[in-house]
């Protein structure tokens, strides 16, 4: 019934909602920049961004007025006419990456989703049979059939076989073992891999491995389909994570910070791969509508504007060297690593309940790959509001080693 209050259980979960995620037991009610205040009015500082994805802070006055702006005039036409600020957005995402095409969607798992068909339909159109993509131990490509058949973890695919066939699993960071499956499956058309593997603790390759894979590609006439859904969007330091190095994809997905919030997922393409995809072979209903995709120019402008990249390789390098001076001698910690705004630190056992003594301390955080805190704070802090989120943090991992 309209207006009647929403009973939450122990972990914040109504009764009526499938129980596909363990919540901590908070409820947020409003934010503004790094900050959240739960429905009991309490402060935390977000040093996940939602995962990497309000990576302008929460309630961001350009984004909200681009949303209140287009829903006043228009919202949803379909993909059956123009729209608008779906070519403007894609104009603005090429221009920024040197890609030549983009199509839209309405999430990551879907951006990949499209990246798969096409390396699929780029194989069938030179006649190879059964197309296959080589993949990564430790990858996260999504939760659908076959993003989840992508991804390179055993637990999260569990019972829900059969899976998607066509990927070739190699370890991650390790150029010749792509080498060899060049030399043992013709079959091979694409790669796919994560420029920094997120979900797997923030792993971060070898410098010029992105180059490697790119050269691999090249000599084999495979197209190199790089998953920036992460690291895109400036998190790393750059505007996308390939620019680290001196190579371009043939095809890239995006999504999370695109839209600060806001649902949309991209799937770029240049070259050979941009004219793969016709009409007929791929869609979405909602990909890409006028709303999605004016939140999502008010963030591109606002990154631009505020050179957000060379923000995130700052407030990075102060993470770490915060974190360093403060936790890095203690036997429990063994690694601290940054990848820009990609934050992990290792320990010597499980970080789960590290992330509930962390928002008793006003701190969001997140725990992965078992033995990883990660953190993804907004690029728009503050130094004084970095500063504010190392002290909780340190404040908790020690209450957390006791």
């Amino acid at each position: 019934m309209r207006g009647a209050p929403v009973a939450f259980g122990v972990f914040g979960m109504n009764e009526h909602l499938m129980q596909t995620y363990a919540r901590l037991p908070v409820a947020f009610a409003r934010g503004e920049g790094v900050r959240l205040w739960d429905t009991d009015g309490k402060e935390c500082l977000d040093a996940l961004s939602g995962i990497a994805v309000c990576s302008l802070g929460h309630a961001n006055p350009a984004v909200s007025e681009a949303l209140c702006a287009q829903a006043g005039e228009l919202v949803h036409t379909s993909n059956l006419y123009g729209i608008e600020n779906q070519s403007k957005l894609g104009d603005a995402l090429c221009r920024l990456s040197g890609m030549d095409k983009a199509f839209f969607s309405n999430s990551g798992a879907e951006a990949n989703e499209a990246a798969i068909k096409l390396a699929r339909l780029y194989g069938s159109q030179k006649g190879v049979a059964d197309p296959a993509i080589v993949v990564m131990e430790g990858a996260f490509h999504g939760r659908t059939l076959a993003t989840l058949s992508a991804t390179g973890n055993r637990k999260i695919q569990a019972g829900f076989e059969p899976l998607v066939s066509g990927f070739n699993r190699v370890p991650y960071n390790d150029l010749e073992a792509v080498q060899r499956v060049a030399e043992n499956n013709p079959n091979v058309v694409a790669v796919l891999v994560e420029p920094v593997q997120g979900e797997n603790g923030v792993r971060i390759p070898d410098a010029g491995y992105l180059a490697g894979l790119r050269e691999n590609c090249d000599a084999n006439g495979w197209l190199l389909m790089l998953d920036e859904i992460q690291t895109g969007m400036c998190r790393t330091g750059r505007w996308f994570a390939f620019q680290h190095e001196d190579i371009l994809p043939d095809v890239m997905t995006l999504a999370k910070a695109l839209g600060n919030g806001v649902p949309i997922g991209a799937c770029l393409a240049h070259g050979v791969a941009a004219d793969v995809l016709g009409p007929g072979t791929h869609g979405s209903t909602f990909g890409g509508n006028p709303l999605m995709c004016r939140a999502a120019l008010a963030v591109v402008d606002v990154m631009e504007s505020d050179n957000l990249a060379d923000r995130a390789e700052a407030l990075g390098q102060r993470f770490a060297d915060g974190l360093s001076s403060r936790i890095g001698g203690l036997d429990a910690v063994s690694n601290i690593r940054h990848k820009g705004l990609m934050i992990a630190v290792d320990f010597d056992r499980e970080t789960a309940p590290l992330v509930k003594i962390a928002l008793d301390h006003g701190v969001l955080v997140n725990a992965t790959a078992g033995n990883v805190m990660r953190l993804l704070p907004p690029l728009v802090a503050t130094d004084e509001e970095a500063d504010a989120m190392i002290e909780r943090i340190v404040a908790a991992v020690k209450e957390f080693l006791q």
